[in-house]
């Protein structure tokens, strides 16, 4: 594992050697620094690891190289040592875009950890910008499935042959796994990539639409059909039909299928002339195929038409690698969209996000996405009809501070002690803290009285 670089400035020499010592110990490549301005010569947009500095130093200060950084790329997690006095300066910093403070003295395993998270997250946020450049080609696989799990490296080096063979494709996949992704995935890489891409879903259907669907017709052909229309088997021709949920298409309708697809013709409902079309086949199903026409309910014949090739989509929980990769490349496509920016997601989430069952999958987590990048995820509405009794969200706040305030006074108003308590990033306590008005002096003075007594 390649050692992860950390800039460490500060003007006391010894307190550099120490901190570099402490991080040179684990993973991690020291760079010390007794001045910001020199520290920001190594730093570029592509910097891979943290920065560690101290708040008050002379020349340039903490929040000074923080702004500075921030110029640079405002993804470089800035990581602030304050001393007591300090804090409320550091919340500010923190809420400016410092990645998380430390107070004095920094005990190593506080130092270590907040720069492994810090360093997790610039993994991440670099990972995800590479897979937007889109190094290669802009239908690049990387692009399109994004993760680094075995699974989905698996999956595209198949997508990538399979594209190239040209055949037809049966995809299996849960709901909400990317089947249409991979369809399209497997048209752009293809010998077809300049034709078109004609999508279906077979489950939407009526089944007195389905042949119209797939065939067109002729003026006339049945009640409503005032005007010609073309099906979806000669809008693809030359390029590449994706049909959803197949498993849904009722028999009578999978013989025409078949047979177009045999004899590379169709007859469009109500018309009489052979229209001779060029199409590959690219089917999605929720359930194997192969069992379905052995329970009578798929035509094998059909089957052994469209599964030259299959592919299996793995689904989300079977990955849970790589759902970080996949929040923040959402939250960040989002951001844009509404125009909000990026909104850097909480180290606790994404490990809570990792650990879910994920049943919708990744259309589930495009959803937890766009809510968090609207600033919404866990928001619940409070009593909208009025009246003298608190709504949930109040009531909610009045427990959440007598939590908090019950911690700060069991460890005596020590910060760290009571996030530690609580589970929770000290980060975390101390914004919780300013937002229900607590301060710690106040608990250490509890602490003092008890103990006086």
């Amino acid at each position: 594992m390649n050692a992860i670089p950390v800039i460490l400035v500060d003007d006391d020499m010894e307190i550099r050697d120490a901190w570099a010592e402490t991080l040179a110990l684990e993973v991690y490549e020291p760079f010390t620094f007794a001045d910001g301005r020199e520290a920001l010569r190594v730093l570029d947009r592509n910097w891979p690891g943290v920065v560690v500095s101290d708040l008050r130093m002379p020349g340039m200060d903490g929040i000074a190289l923080l702004e500075a950084v921030q110029e640079i790329d405002r993804d470089i997690p800035v990581i602030i040592i304050t001393g007591h006095g300090d804090v409320p300066m550091a919340v500010s910093a923190v809420r400016n875009g410092a990645y998380d403070f430390i107070e004095k003295p920094a005990e190593p395993e506080v130092l270590l950890a907040a720069v492994e998270r810090g360093a997790r997250m610039r993994q991440l946020i670099l990972q995800n910008r590479q897979l937007l450049s889109g190094a290669g080609a802009p239908y690049a696989l990387e692009k399109q499935l994004i993760g680094n799990s075995e699974a989905i490296q698996r999956l595209r080096k198949r997508i990538a042959a399979v594209a190239l063979a040209d055949v037809n494709t049966v995809i299996y996949g849960e709901t909400g796994s990317g089947k249409e992704v991979v369809a399209n995935a497997l048209h752009s890489l293809g010998q077809r990539s300049d034709g078109p891409f004609v999508a279906l879903n077979c489950g939407a259907l009526p089944d007195t639409l389905i042949a119209s669907e797939l065939f067109g017709h002729e003026p006339g052909a049945f009640t409503g059909a005032d005007r010609r229309r073309i099906g979806r088997l000669e809008q693809a021709s030359g390029g590449t039909l994706f049909l959803d949920e197949i498993e849904s298409m009722p028999l009578a309708h999978q013989t025409q299928l078949l047979r177009a697809l045999q004899s590379q013709t169709i007859t469009r409902l109500g018309g009489k002339d052979e229209i001779g079309i060029d199409v590959r086949v690219v089917a999605a199903a929720k359930k194997d195929l192969e069992e379905a026409s052995e329970e009578g309910t798929f035509r094998a014949d059909l089957y052994y038409r469209i599964a030259v090739a299959t592919l299996s989509i793995p689904p989300l929980r079977e990955r849970p690698e790589d759902v970080p990769l996949l929040f923040m490349h959402y939250v960040q496509q989002a951001g844009r969209r509404i125009q909000r920016g990026f909104v850097e997601p909480d180290q606790n989430l994404l490990e809570e996000l990792s650990r879910r069952p994920w049943k919708g999958n990744v259309r589930e987590l495009i959803n937890v996405a766009e809510r968090h990048a609207l600033g919404i995820d866990g928001e619940t509405q409070g009593n909208a009809m009025g009246g003298a009794e608190p709504g949930l969200a109040d009531q909610l706040d009045a427990f959440e501070k007598r939590v908090l305030a019950a911690a700060l006074r069991r460890t005596g108003g020590r910060v760290q002690m009571a996030a530690d308590h609580l589970r929770i990033p000290r980060k975390k306590l101390y914004l919780r803290m300013q937002r229900h008005g607590l301060v710690r002096e106040d608990f250490m003075e509890d602490e003092r009285v008890e103990s006086d007594t």
